[in-house]
């Protein structure tokens, strides 16, 4: 399965949110999974979390995949309080997620 890197800043909010969607997206189009790189992300707001819920509505509805990596721990309990842990591969490095990739 062919994948493409796509690499987020310090937040995704309603600042950045309509930028990074696209970018996923455009990946997506491509007929590419994601690897959302997220080692540098330190705050998801809502906004943020209904463009990863979104995205991964849409690979999943293209026979793709939605793989999130690094996240910090701010971000993990932000995932957890929400229950969005239950819908997200998530990998500690890029190493790991590739190694799910190709298995």
């Amino acid at each position: 399965m062919n994948t493409e890197v796509y690499r987020l800043g310090e937040e995704l909010d309603s600042f950045n949110y309509q930028q990074v969607q696209e970018g996923i997206l455009a990946i997506l189009e491509k007929g590419c999974s994601v690897v959302l790189d997220m080692t540098n992300c330190k705050y998801i707001s809502s906004t943020g979390l209904r463009v990863l819920l979104y995205s991964k509505k849409v690979a999943a509805s293209k026979g793709l995949k939605l793989y999130l990596v690094g996240l910090n721990d701010e971000v993990k309990d932000i995932m957890d309080v929400t229950g969005f842990n239950s819908f997200f591969d998530f990998y500690s490095t890029m190493e790991e997620c590739q190694k799910a990739i190709d298995n």
